[in-house]
C-alpha cells in the first residue's frame, strides 16, 4: 500500500514517534509517506532526525518530509493527524496563573473549566484553518484525526464548522479499562471486556464483564480499596464510584476538575487527592509535567536519537487508536475501539449534537458506531453540564462573541462553584488580554477589555493553588531517573 499520512503540529516529538512506530508495525504500511508539519522548524529538525534513523535502521522504504508550510504536507493526503498546542507552554502557563488568581484551582485545565475553555478559543480557528486546507487540497475522502485538547470542542468544530471527516482521539478509555483489569486479577487486558459511553474524560464503564462474568458495583469498588496504590492515588474517582455505581475513565486529577464538588474548598482540595504523580491531582500538574517533559527533551536529544537506532518491536506496538484504525480501514481487519465523534442518536439521553466518546467498529466501510446506549442518569446530568459549556464555548469561538464566551465560563461547574459573576468576567478579561495573540476571533474585543481591567474593583491574590510543587531541574530529574534505575 501506497499513501500519504500528514501530522500536523509533529513538533511533539515523543508522541509523533509512539504514532509513526505504530503505524509501521502494520506490515502492509511500509511504503507509506509520512509528512511533518509545525511552527517549530527547530522541532521539525529533530523529530525527522528521529524518524530517518528509524527508517534507515529498519531498512525500510518509508517515505519522511518536514516543512513549515502546512498546505503542502497535506497536499494529496489520505490522513491527517493533530496533535497541536496553539500558544505552546506559554499560553498554557496563562490558562493555570489567572484563573488561580480567582480561586480556581486546576489540575491540568485544557478540556473544560477556565483554562480549557480558553484553550479551545485558541485552537478552533485554527483547527478551521486546517480543514480549509484539507477541504482544498488533501485527498478527496481524506479523514481527520484530532488528538489535540480541548477534544470535545475541537472535534465539535471540525465536524459542524469545518465540514470535514473528522474523529476525535483519546486513551482515557485504555487506562481506565487497564486499571481495571488489575484490580480484578486479571491475567490480561483481554480477559476484560466493557462498554465505556460518555464524553470525553467524562466516559463512563457502564459494563464490565471479567472472563464473560459481569462485575458489579460492589466488586469493583471492593477491588479498588484492596488495592495497594490505587486506593491512595485515585480516592476521588473511588468516592464517585460509590456514589455514581459505575467508574469514570478520567484520572484523579482531571475528574476533580470537571465536577463541582472536590476542588471548591482548598482545604478540601489536599483530601481527595495524591501528591505521588502530577496526574493525582496537583495544581498545574500538567503544565509542571509538560514543562519538564520539554526541557529534559531538549537535554536528553542525543539520546532519543540514540534510542531511534534499534528494530521496530511490533510486540511493542501501543493503544493509541490511530494505527489500529488505519489499519482497518486500509485492510478490513476490524478494530474495536471508543472514538469521539458526533452523537446524533448514538447514546439516547444526550443531545444529538454533542461529541460523545462511545464503542466503535472500523473495517473497510469506516467507523461504525455501536447506537441505543443510555447513560446512567447521574452520568448523564454530569455530561450535560459539561456539554452546555462545551456548546457555548465552540459557538463563542467562532462568533468571537466574548460575552457568550464569559457565559460560557460562568457555566463551567467548578468555576461557578468556586467565582461570582464579577469574578468571571474580569478573569475572562484578563485572560483574553493576556492571550490576544493567539486570539485573532477577539481583536475587536481587547480594547474594551483592556479598558474594564483598568476600572475594575475586583480583588484577586496571588496565590499558588492547594499542592503547587516547583519545575524540577534536569540535574534533579537526572537524580530521580538514577534512583528509581538503582531500586528496580
Amino acid at each position: 500500500m501506497s499513501f500519504k499520512i500528514a501530522i500536523i503540529g509533529a513538533g511533539s516529538v515523543g508522541f509523533t514517534k509512539k504514532l509513526f512506530t505504530d503505524i509501521l508495525c502494520v506490515p502492509e504500511f511500509k511504503d507509506i509517506e509520512f509528512a511533518l508539519t509545525d511552527v517549530s522548524e527547530h522541532n521539525l529538525a529533530m523529530i525527522k532526525a528521529i524518524l530517518d534513523r528509524i527508517v534507515e535502521a529498519n531498512n525500510l522504504p518509508t517515505r519522511v518530509t518536514a516543512t513549515t508550510d502546512r498546505r503542502k504536507a497535506l497536499e494529496g493526503a489520505r490522513y491527517i493527524i493533530s496533535c497541536v498546542r496553539v500558544g505552546g507552554l506559554e499560553a498554557y502557563a496563562d490558562d493555570i496563573r489567572i484563573p488561580l488568581r480567582y480561586g480556581i484551582d486546576q489540575c491540568v485545565g485544557d478540556t473544560i473549566c477556565a483554562g480549557g475553555i480558553l484553550y479551545g478559543q485558541r485552537n478552533i480557528p485554527v483547527i478551521l484553518d486546517f480543514c480549509k486546507d484539507i477541504r482544498e487540497v488533501a485527498d478527496t475522502n481524506a479523514k481527520f484525526l484530532n488528538y489535540a485538547n480541548p477534544m470535545a470542542m475541537n472535534t465539535w468544530a471540525a465536524i459542524e464548522y469545518g465540514k470535514v471527516d473528522t474523529v476525535g482521539l483519546c486513551h482515557g478509555v485504555q487506562h481506565g479499562a487497564e486499571q481495571i483489569a488489575e484490580v480484578l486479577g486479571a491475567k490480561s487486558l483481554r480477559e476484560l471486556d466493557y462498554v465505556c459511553s460518555g464524553i470525553n474524560h467524562q466516559t463512563w464503564f457502564i459494563d464490565l464483564r471479567l472472563n464473560g462474568r459481569k462485575i458489579d458495583r460492589d466488586e469493583l469498588i471492593a477491588a479498588f480499596e484492596a488495592h495497594p496504590v490505587y486506593s491512595q492515588q485515585e480516592k476521588l474517582r473511588i468516592d464517585v464510584l460509590k456514589r455514581f455505581g459505575v467508574y469514570s475513565t478520567e484520572s484523579n486529577g482531571h475528574l476533580s476538575e470537571y465536577l463541582p464538588w472536590y476542588r471548591k474548598r482548598p482545604d478540601e482540595i489536599t483530601r481527595w487527592i495524591d501528591m505521588s504523580d502530577w496526574i493525582h491531582g496537583e495544581t498545574g500538574g500538567y503544565l509542571r509535567y509538560s514543562t519538564e517533559t520539554r526541557n529534559w527533551f531538549e537535554t536528553e536529544y542525543p539520546q532519543f536519537l540514540e534510542a531511534a537506532s534499534k528494530p521496530i518491536d511490533a510486540s511493542r506496538r501501543s493503544n493509541e487508536h490511530a494505527s489500529h484504525i488505519l489499519e482497518a480501514l486500509e485492510t478490513n481487519r476490524v478494530y474495536r475501539g471508543h472514538f469521539n465523534v458526533r452523537n446524533d442518536g448514538v447514546i439516547t439521553n444526550l443531545p444529538r449534537d454533542a461529541i460523545i466518546e462511545s464503542p466503535g467498529f472500523v473495517d473497510r466501510f469506516g467507523i461504525n458506531m455501536a447506537a441505543g446506549i443510555t447513560l446512567p442518569e447521574a452520568c448523564a446530568a454530569t455530561c450535560m453540564a459539561s456539554i452546555n459549556v462545551q456548546r457555548m464555548s465552540v459557538h463563542a469561538a467562532i462568533s468571537g462573541d466574548i460575552d457568550l464566551l464569559k457565559l460560557a465560563v460562568l457555566h463551567d461547574p467548578l468555576v461557578g462553584a468556586v467565582s461570582t459573576p464579577e469574578e468571571v468576567w474580569q478573569m475572562v478579561d484578563e485572560m483574553v488580554v493576556a492571550q490576544a495573540q493567539w486570539l485573532p476571533q477577539y481583536a475587536h474585543a481587547v480594547p474594551a477589555a483592556k479598558e474594564r481591567l483598568s476600572k475594575s474593583t475586583v480583588k484577586t491574590r496571588e496565590w499558588a493553588g492547594a499542592a503547587r510543587r516547583s519545575v524540577r531541574s534536569i540535574e534533579e530529574l537526572r537524580a530521580e531517573k538514577a534512583a528509581l534505575k538503582q531500586a528496580v
